[in-house]
Formats: structure tokens, sequence, C-alpha cells
């Protein structure tokens, strides 16, 4: 029985439309038991279908920078990276040398290979812990299906987070489902909206609490920007630290959140992955 390798197959595999567009401008980027076939070559059982990816351009406007990177993990496919506190992801006109797309283009630029920045889970700036970093078109396109599918990410694609918050959470555990929006007339701010907000959906357990502060486990359904910082203001119980939502620096000078435990499905090997960081310093000596 054959099967077309054209763009259905390719699909049924993950493969989104941009890598496939991208795929077919790249040279012998199919290969047959071997040989360079064209895309709608028929596919036949026992045959060995190898996909070659090469991308030789670079992301502009990422100048190399020497930065510490914290290395978790990392194939030919994708990076775990676990991201200081106080590294914003990408560069910006007040952060144009000190993002981690600085420090991987460095990284990159030292072993002579080509660097196009593709990352998948963005943290705020403040916001420590774990992110994916996707190395080539189709791994990009594989993991950001997954997190953005709807009602799939939470099981495809699980991200949990560590937080600290004043007081003890009424609630040991429970869910946050509050759509939110941006807040009319600032650039940044978020906040809860129930007429015109994107559905958000937060779960959260408290793990201890010491010393007047509550340590929760946040599991995100939902991406939504700042989501977990904007679900806990309205329970109620805002984040320490959070200039932006709770500025209450007293024993912390960021926003108490870190992305603890990531897990989710090898886009190629499509073995179950699962990576934790420790919680930093700052945040726990509020709790020792």
């Amino acid at each position: 029985m054959r099967r077309s390798l054209h763009i259905v197959y390719l699909k049924h595999q993950g493969y989104s439309s941009r890598s496939l567009v991208k795929l077919k401008k790249m040279p012998e980027s199919i290969l047959v038991n071997g040989k360079w076939e064209y895309m709608n070559y028929p596919l036949q059982a026992g045959d060995t279908l190898t996909i070659q990816i090469r991308e030789n351009t670079s992301s502009e406007k990422i100048p190399p920078v020497e930065l510490p990177l914290h290395i978790v993990y990392e194939d030919e496919d994708l990076m775990v990276v676990n991201k200081p506190p106080g590294m914003p992801i990408h560069p910006s006109m007040k952060n144009y040398e000190n993002s981690l797309g600085n420090a991987l283009a460095w990284y990159f630029a030292k072993q002579n290979k080509p660097f196009i920045f593709r990352c998948i889970n963005r943290l705020d700036q403040d916001t420590s812990g774990l992110t994916v970093i996707a190395k080539h078109v189709v791994s990009a396109g594989i993991l950001s299906a997954m997190v953005a599918a709807k009602g799939k990410p939470f099981s495809a694609f699980t991200r949990e987070y560590l937080a600290l918050v004043r007081g003890n959470v009424t609630s040991a555990s429970g869910t946050i489902s509050a759509p939110i929006s941006r807040k009319e007339g600032s650039i940044l701010e978020r906040m809860v909206d129930f007429e015109q907000g994107e559905h958000a959906v937060t779960h959260y357990q408290v793990l201890t609490e010491k010393n007047g502060y509550s340590l929760l486990s946040l599991q995100l359904e939902t991406g939504r920007t700042h989501q977990i910082r904007v679900h806990m203001k309205y329970l109620g119980y805002p984040l320490i630290g959070d200039y932006l939502y709770n500025p209450d620096m007293e024993v912390i000078s960021r926003q108490a959140l870190h992305s603890y435990r990531l897990s989710f499905v090898h886009p190629i090997t499509r073995k179950r992955m699962v990576f934790t960081a420790p919680l930093p310093d700052d945040m726990a000596n509020v709790i020792r």
C-alpha cells in the first residue's frame, strides 16, 4: 500500500505548514532510502524517510554577548535552559545586550553554528526558571502547537511554577478560571475581565506555610500574559515582590515566581521529557 509523502503525510507527523514551506526551499531536505526525492514521492512499506534540516541564517538584531547560561538539557532538536531572574528573554531598547537571546547567540557563535531564536515558553524578565528553546523550524512548530492546542496543552506541555505570597491561603488548593485582558491605558498591565478577557485557567496548591508566607505550586492550563500574577492578585494573594501588581519588596526585590517543572513530549522522538529546576536562593530564603 502506497502513501503520499506530500503535505498530508508530513502534517500527520506534526509538521506545520510553515515548516513544510521552509523544507521545500532547503536543498535535499527529503531523503528516501538515502536518496533525495521530491515531496510527492510515494512511500512504500519498509522505506526509510530522512528529513535533513539545514538552516544557515541567524536571527538579526541579536548581538552575541557572553552571559551566564545554565543549560539543563540539549540535543539536536531543542534546549532547556534555567533562566536567572532579571534576565529578559528577548533583547529590547532598554535591554539590548543582556537577554537570554544574547547569551544563546554567543553560545552558538562559539560553535560556528547559525542561531535563530525560537523560545517556546516565554518567561517575564523577573521570573526565573525553565524555558524551552527550539533549535530548528520543525521542532519549533511541533512544540508551539503543543502549547497552543486548545484542550490539549495541559497534558501535552505541562508547566508548573512555584510562587510566594504573604499570609495563609484560605483554600489549600483550587482552580482559578478568570479571563484576562490588557488593562486600559497600560502597555504592560493585565487584569481579570469577564466581558472582554481571554479564557485563562490556573490550578494551584499550597505546599508549605512558614514565616508568614505561603509557597504555592501552580499549573497553567492556558498561557496568558502575566496569568499567574494576575490570577493570584484576583484571588486576594498577590505574589510578593511584584512591582506591577503588588510592590511588596520587604523580603524579595522581584516577583517571587519560578518556572519549576516542565513536562512535554519530545517533538521528534515522541518520548516524554520531564525537567525540574530547584527554587532559587532569593525565594528559598523567605521560607527557611
